[in-house]
């Protein structure tokens, strides 16, 4: 995710937030003032943000003082400008507990406010970090409109302000929130991070004028739309504008592809993950140190294998451990200056690249806009993201604001970067719940009665999928230790162990990413064999996703609805093998193939890589027979072809999703 969130209490405020946050995570001098520090650390002031800065009395885009930072997250949540209140009471001749009480709002408490942190992914702040002036320009105005449109989302369908007993009533806040932005822009690493920190203050105003606090759990349970949501806005705003596009990366195999601007080199986006890099290393030890651990009696302490929840504890902790301190912030002129000639030196780009980057994304964009079209069906999108949530979810229940995330997912994995209509998402999800979803909600308290919070299933015959994988493979040999660097070979092998086999591998429950994507398929194909509104779109699906790559492979045309029954003609140049792929296709239409083991897992991927190697020395040896201008002339997207897509992972993989 590109948005984090943090609690925030009083003493953070103090230790944390007015000694480093709001100076750039630099190291604030003692009895500096703010806006003097800030200026010391070459960042910009903070900024007030919300509509709730009309009740207060303050103007949006506001500089934040120390003092109204002190009052609203560092007292208890007290107004921003509770010393002015209480000094114009005193002197009307209030007495100084009414004074007191007239600069609170509402009660006091123990949690003033909630710090959400808003970064865009690597290849666009790699744009804004050696971009010019102008870029820069575009870039942060995208990310400070990304921000603005996902805390008025949070103000109209997140934030809830509980009161009564036990918090039975709850109310949005109809005069909006509070919220301070500070700009930052480095890592711990000294690599560039644009990011931002949004202070967002719980207190809130209730209908009868009545102060209450905003329920910080909501935030937490709707982060991951929250980052959906901004992650596809900034990337919208900076494509259009810029005139680029977006393409899926695959980060971890296995794992959902996250989307990038096309044209910016891998090698760049390496040499910002220096951090990712060592928590890597990290990880592998303690999951090793997890499968092997042992208590007195010498039984497992744990399970045999790295759980995705288990292995999502101990990122946290690798993240923990291998933190570095944070180092004297400097302008960013200097730090501009600076990544460059490390970039440079460094990456394995060279100079040229990196100094006309934004050319170069350009020219991958203009090749994408010629194969693709921004058509969007909301039908199988629906389909896609109930499967999707279905298979991620335990038991296959789930709640409205996982099909929001996925909704949002999906619209970024389509419109490559293309803006899109407002309410689009929600259209999506309101097809997904009346269509595809069955309402399982058994409300003990007047909570599970809420739209937010009802509890759905899928309505397909589905059950064969199990809620988790089983382990796939027993423990390691606790003797064998993992390599000190990826690039290095692993430990001493055990006794009787091939030297062929020389790999270090954790035992991992299999990612379930995976078995989504094929749910989504079998669903999407039952419904196109029974309903004439979809058939024929189960080749439209591959086109529109493979034409998005011009560096991946490129299956042939798809056939025509009346025709959908005949393999497409292998095209000069385009080569793949349709044959072996569509044996494969018609034998993953049965609902019963959905129940993916780790052995399938890892014969399927041999199947693909070895289609994807043959298609490809196909490819090379039509593309010697023809000319090179020919080769480079960049197909015409057909609008009735590019009718739908769905997520599936780019890579050796692509033959399964091919074969559909």
């Amino acid at each position: 995710m590109t948005v984090d969130i943090r609690v925030i209490r009083p003493g953070q405020m103090y230790r944390y937030y007015l000694r480093e946050t709001v100076v750039g995570d630099g190291r604030r001098p003692a009895r500096t003032p703010l806006r003097v520090a800030q200026e010391q650390a070459g960042v910009p002031v903070g900024r007030w943000m919300g509509r709730g800065l009309a009740v207060l009395g303050l103007a949006p885009g506001g500089e934040v003082t120390e003092g109204q930072l002190r009052n609203l997250f560092g007292s208890c949540g007290r107004h921003p400008d509770a010393g002015r209140i209480e000094a114009g009471r005193l002197a009307a001749g209030d007495s100084p507990k009414k004074a007191f009480k007239a600069g609170a709002l509402g009660r006091r408490v123990t949690v003033t406010g909630v710090d959400f942190v808003f970064r865009p992914q690597p290849t666009i702040y790699l744009l804004w970090a050696f971009g010019d002036v102008e870029t820069r320009r575009v870039i942060e105005a995208a990310h400070e409109y990304a921000i603005e449109r996902v805390l008025e989302w949070v103000e109209d369908e997140v934030a809830v302000i509980r009161y009564g007993k036990d918090g039975i009533y709850r109310v949005r806040p109809p005069g909006g929130l509070v919220a301070a932005r500070f700009r930052h822009y480095e890592a711990r690493s000294r690599r560039p991070l644009l990011h931002d920190h949004l202070l967002l203050s719980v207190k809130g105003q209730r209908l009868d004028g009545k102060w209450g606090s905003v329920h910080t759990t909501a935030l937490h349970e709707n982060t991951v739309a929250a980052s959906a949501l901004y992650n596809e806005l900034v990337a919208a705003e900076v494509c259009e504008a810029l005139g680029l596009a977006t393409e899926p990366r695959t980060v971890t195999p296995g794992r959902r592809p996250v989307m990038e601007i096309a044209g910016v080199p891998h090698e760049l986006i390496r040499w910002t993950s220096r951090r990712s890099d060592q928590i890597t290393t990290c990880l592998t030890e303690l999951e090793h140190e997890y499968v092997t651990a042992v208590d007195d009696d010498g039984d497992p302490r744990f399970l045999p294998v790295v759980s995705e929840r288990a292995r999502a504890k101990l990122n946290q902790i690798a993240a923990r451990k291998t933190r570095p301190h944070k180092q004297k912030t400097q302008p960013l002129a200097q730090l501009r200056e600076r990544w460059k000639a490390s970039a440079i030196l460094t990456s394995g780009v060279t100079a040229d690249v990196i100094t006309s980057l934004l050319e170069h994304a350009r020219a991958a964009a203009a090749a994408i806009r010629a194969r693709v079209a921004a058509v969007l069906d909301v039908a199988l999108a629906a389909v896609d993201i109930t499967a999707t949530v279905f298979v991620l979810n335990d038991g296959g229940r789930f709640h409205r604001r996982h099909l929001l995330a996925e909704a949002r997912r999906h619209l970024a994995l389509v419109l490559r970067g293309r803006r899109r209509d407002p309410g689009l998402d929600d259209q999506i999800v309101t097809a997904a719940i009346s269509t595809h979803c069955l309402d399982i909600t058994e409300p003990k308290t007047i909570r599970g009665l809420e739209a937010g919070y009802r509890l759905y299933t899928a309505r397909w015959a589905l059950a064969d999928i199990p809620a988790r994988s089983r382990p796939p493979t027993p423990a390691p040999d606790p003797n064998r230790r993992p390599p000190a660097d990826p690039g290095e070979p692993a430990g001493p092998r055990a006794p009787g162990q091939d030297a062929g086999e020389g790999e270090w591998e954790i035992p991992r429950v299999p990612l379930q990413y995976e078995r989504a994507l094929i749910a989504g398929a079998v669903a999407r194909e039952q419904l196109r064999t029974t309903t004439t509104a979809v058939r024929g779109r189960a080749y439209d699906v591959v086109a529109h996703q493979q034409a998005a790559m011009p560096e991946r492979l490129l299956a042939p045309e798809p056939a025509a609805p009346e025709h959908d029954d005949q393999e497409p003609e292998a095209a000069p140049g385009e080569a793949i093998d349709m044959t072996a792929l569509g044996a494969l296709r018609d034998s993953r239409t049965d609902v019963e193939a959905l129940d993916i083991t780790a052995d399938r897992l890892r014969h399927l991927q041999d199947v693909f890589t070895k289609a994807g190697e043959a298609a490809r020395t196909r490819a090379a040896r039509a593309a010697r027979r023809t000319a090179p201008d020919d080769a480079d002339t960049a197909h015409p997207v057909r609008q009735d072809d590019q009718q739908a897509h769905r997520p599936q992972q780019p890579g050796p993989r692509r033959g399964r999703e091919a074969s559909r």
